[in-house]
C-alpha cells in the first residue's frame, strides 16, 4: 500500500478556457463548479505511435506509480477523456493518479483520434413519440464523425483493445483486473466498449450523460449487448440536463440502469446510503454488482473525487475469471446502505426503512403552513411539510405510542425516556411538561395523528433531513438528496421499480 498524497497547485480562477495549454506540464489547478484540477502528475508519460492497422498515428498517456513492482500482477485502468478534451486533461481533472499511487495499479489515458471526439454513435435528443419507449433518436453533432454499423470496427475500439494488449505486454498487468472509466463522450465510449468488448473487462465506470437508448435498445425494446455482465458503475450528475427536458432525462437514466440491472440479474431492490452531497445506490446482481452514483447540485461532468469513488466502492473490489464470471471481493469502502435512514413521498403509504420497502398506516400527506389574517381574503404559504402517522414515527424512532380513547390526542415516550403529547389540530406540543411550537399543526386522519416528518426528525431527534422532488430523506448523518436519487426512491414508493416490459428485455 503506497500513500496517497494531494499536492498544492497554482489556481488559475481567471481561466476560461476550456483546457489551457499551459496547464501541461506545470502545477496550475482550475476549479469550476467541482471541476477541479491536480497539478500535472510527475509520472504521466507521453506516447505516440500507430495501433490500428488503419495507418493512423495515435497519442496516449500512461501513469505508472512509484510503487509498480514487475514481479507482481497489476491492475489496468482505461480512462477515456470528455469531447474536446484530452488524455493529459483526463488525467489532471480525476484522482485516478492519486488512488493509482496508494494502491499500485497502472492508468492509461488515451487522446480520442478525430478532432478530441471518440469515434462513437452519436444521436440527439429529438424523440418520435409515436415510437414506443425508450423510442429511437437521430442525428449527429456538427464536427462528430460517427461509427460504423459494426462498431468493432471504429478506430477508437480497435485503439483500446490495442492498448491493452500493448499494456500487457509491456507491464505484467492481471487479466482479470482490467477496467475502463469514462466521462461524458469517454462514458459514451466506455459503454460501446463496455456492451460489445465487455468480456475483456472486469468493471466499466461512467460519469455525466447517460448512452443514448437508441444504441443500447432496439425498437421493440431488447436490449443490444454482446460484452455480457460487467460490474458497472454509473455516475449521473444532478444538474447534468442532458437531455434538457426533465422528464426525459430521468427516463433515460432510469433505462440505463434497467439495461445493466437486467444483464447482471440484479436486485430489484438497492441498498441506498446518501453522505453528504453523494447519493449511492447500490444493486447487488447475481452475475455483477451495479452501482447508481449521484452527486447533489452538480453540473454535468465527473468531480475530483469520482475516480477514488469509482475504485475504492467497486473496482478494488472486482476481478474476472479466466472462466468468464466476475467475482466479488472486499472493496476499499464496503456498498452498503445507510445503518439509520428512512424516506417518504408524497401521496404513498410506502416508506424507505432499514434499506427496505414498508408500509405505513396512511398515505405521506403534503400540507401547507398558512397565513390568511390581514390579507383581505388571500393567504400566503409559510412554509409545505410532509406529514406521516405519528405511528410510524414510533417505530422508526423506537418509541412507545399510546392514544386517548378518541384518538385525538397522543402520547409517546422515547427511548431517552423523553415524554411528548400531541393533540389534533394544534401547533404545540408537550415535552416533559414544556410547551414547545412545531413547523405546523398536527392532524387527524383516519383515527391517528399525523405530524410533520421534517420536526419530528430534526427537532425532537436530531437527524438531518434532506428534501428533492417531493421526497424527503432522514438520517443520522449529513444527507443532501438530489433529484435523481429522489427519482429512483420514488419509483421505489411508488411501485414504478420497473416497466411493464422489462421481463422481456432479453
Amino acid at each position: 500500500m503506497g500513500e496517497m498524497f494531494l499536492r498544492p497547485g497554482t489556481p488559475d480562477d481567471d481561466n476560461r478556457d476550456y483546457l489551457p495549454e499551459k496547464i501541461k506540464d506545470s502545477d496550475i489547478v482550475v476549479n469550476e463548479n467541482g471541476n477541479n484540477s491536480q497539478p500535472y502528475p510527475k509520472n504521466l508519460k507521453e506516447y505516440h505511435g500507430i495501433i490500428v492497422d488503419d495507418g493512423l498515428e495515435d497519442e496516449w498517456y500512461v501513469y505508472v506509480p512509484d510503487s509498480y513492482d514487475p514481479s507482481k500482477k497489476t491492475p489496468l485502468v482505461m480512462s477515456m477523456h470528455g469531447g474536446m478534451m484530452t488524455g493529459w486533461g483526463q488525467a489532471i481533472y480525476t484522482s485516478w493518479t492519486m488512488v493509482a499511487d496508494r494502491d499500485g495499479f497502472i492508468v492509461v489515458f488515451p487522446n480520442a483520434n478525430y478532432n478530441r471526439f471518440w469515434q462513437v454513435k452519436w444521436a440527439t435528443w429529438n424523440i418520435d413519440p409515436n415510437d414506443r419507449i425508450p423510442g429511437a433518436m437521430e442525428g449527429e453533432p456538427p464536427g462528430v464523425k460517427a461509427c460504423p454499423e459494426n462498431q468493432k470496427d471504429s478506430h477508437d475500439m480497435k485503439l483500446a483493445l490495442g492498448l491493452i494488449e500493448l499494456m500487457k505486454k509491456t507491464y505484467n498487468i492481471d487479466e482479470g483486473r482490467i477496467f475502463m472509466q469514462g466521462m461524458s463522450m469517454g462514458n459514451m465510449m466506455t459503454h460501446m466498449f463496455a456492451r460489445n468488448c465487455g468480456q475483456i473487462l472486469a468493471g466499466a465506470a461512467g460519469s455525466g450523460a447517460a448512452a443514448f437508448l437508441s444504441l443500447i435498445f432496439t425498437k421493440d425494446e431488447k436490449i443490444i449487448n454482446e460484452g455480457g455482465p460487467l460490474a458497472i458503475w454509473q455516475s449521473r450528475p444532478e444538474k447534468n440536463g442532458i437531455p434538457e427536458e426533465r422528464e426525459l432525462e430521468k427516463r433515460i437514466h432510469k433505462y440505463n440502469r434497467l439495461y445493466w440491472m437486467k444483464i447482471n440479474d440484479s436486485r430489484l431492490i438497492p441498498q441506498i446510503s446518501i453522505q453528504g452531497d453523494n447519493n449511492f445506490a447500490f444493486y447487488k446482481g447475481k452475475k455483477a454488482d451495479t452501482v447508481y452514483f449521484d452527486i447533489k447540485n452538480r453540473d454535468h461532468g465527473q468531480t475530483l473525487d469520482d475516480a477514488a469513488l469509482v475504485w475504492d466502492y467497486l473496482f478494488s473490489g472486482v476481478r474476472r475469471e479466466k472462466d468468464g464470471t466476475i467475482v466479488c471481493t472486499a472493496p476499499v469502502k464496503e456498498r452498503k446502505g445507510d445503518d439509520f435512514a428512512f424516506a417518504v413521498t408524497t401521496g404513498s403509504n410506502k416508506v424507505w426503512f432499514e434499506n427496505q420497502i414498508r408500509e405505513m398506516s396512511g398515505e405521506t400527506l403534503n400540507w401547507k403552513k398558512m397565513k390568511y389574517h390581514g390579507l383581505e381574503g388571500g393567504s400566503k404559504i409559510r412554509g409545505e411539510y410532509h406529514m406521516v402517522p405519528l405511528s410510524f414515527l414510533a417505530k422508526a424512532f423506537g418509541a412507545k405510542l399510546s392514544y386517548e380513547e378518541d384518538t385525538l390526542a397522543a402520547r409517546v415516550e422515547l427511548k431517552d425516556g423523553r415524554k411528548l403529547q400531541f393533540a389534533r389540530g394544534s401547533i404545540g406540543c408537550v415535552i416533559d411538561q414544556s410547551f414547545i411550537q412545531m413547523y405546523v399543526e398536527a392532524l387527524h386522519r383516519n383515527k391517528e395523528l399525523y405530524v410533520s416528518v421534517e420536526w419530528f426528525s430534526e427537532y425532537v431527534c436530531n437527524m438531518h433531513v434532506s428534501e428533492c422532488e417531493e421526497v424527503v430523506y432522514v438520517t443520522d448523518h449529513c444527507n443532501h438528496l438530489s433529484a435523481n436519487m429522489a427519482d429512483l426512491i420514488k419509483d421505489l414508493l411508488t411501485d414504478h421499480i420497473v416497466t411493464d416490459s422489462y421481463d422481456a428485455m432479453l
